[in-house]
């Protein structure tokens, strides 16, 4: 299992309670071996307060899917959001020929989010979001390249907040790993994970890892 580390930077002892409890259980959550995470720039413009993850799920060295992650914190609420966190992504991996043509693709990937967020137990509210899919074909001197097509989830959601005015955020990191995996065509985790109750329920890309 690898730790997520980080750090909230100077002049954390002013930041809402709510929002440095939530960094710091990002910063202690454990997820599956294959997801290495680090902090990353936060946006400056989308809220009050942001912490951002980067993620990139590795199998025998190859590089399959790649990810960030944004926790965005408003104290006095926001509008749109229908709360005072909001959780953003966005998602990229690339896909195997035989998914690429799935004209089911966009509705299957968005499920793999709704799903791995359903079986981590992971509340939420007002999502919203896309799925792109982008082919590439060579000509020239690069006519020897295979073709390639990549998918893209840009996706954001709020956490509900439990008792405190924190959201669970362990449980939305899990199930962010778990898409990213899903994503990458990595069978579903195995074991029970800390930290987080239950195994993922999600189906990642048939026959395209083991």
């Amino acid at each position: 299992m690898a730790a997520v580390h980080g750090h909230l930077g100077d002049g954390s002892d002013d930041v809402p309670l709510p929002f440095r409890r939530s960094v710091d259980v990002l910063r202690s959550a454990r997820v599956r071996s294959e997801v290495r995470i680090d902090e990353t720039a936060a946006p400056k413009r989308l809220a009050s307060y942001a912490y951002a993850l980067e993620a990139t799920v590795l199998s025998d060295g190859e590089e399959l899917a790649d990810g960030r992650l944004v926790l965005l914190h408003e104290p006095d609420g926001h509008e749109a959001w229908h709360g005072a966190f909001r959780l953003v992504t966005l998602v990229r991996a690339e896909l195997e020929p035989e998914m690429a043509g799935d004209p089911l693709l966009p509705e299957v990937s968005w499920s793999w989010l709704t799903g791995a967020l359903a079986t981590r137990g992971a509340a939420y509210s007002d999502p919203s979001g896309t799925v792109s899919r982008a082919s590439s074909h060579y000509f020239g001197a690069l006519a020897d390249r295979v073709d390639d097509t990549q998918i893209e989830i840009r996706a954001s959601w709020t956490p509900r907040e439990r008792m405190g005015g924190a959201p669970e955020v362990a449980a939305h990191l899990a199930a962010w790993c778990d898409l990213l995996c899903a994503c990458a065509g990595l069978p579903p985790s195995e074991g029970p994970e800390p930290l987080v109750r239950g195994g993922s329920g999600v189906v990642p890309m048939p026959k395209r890892r083991t």
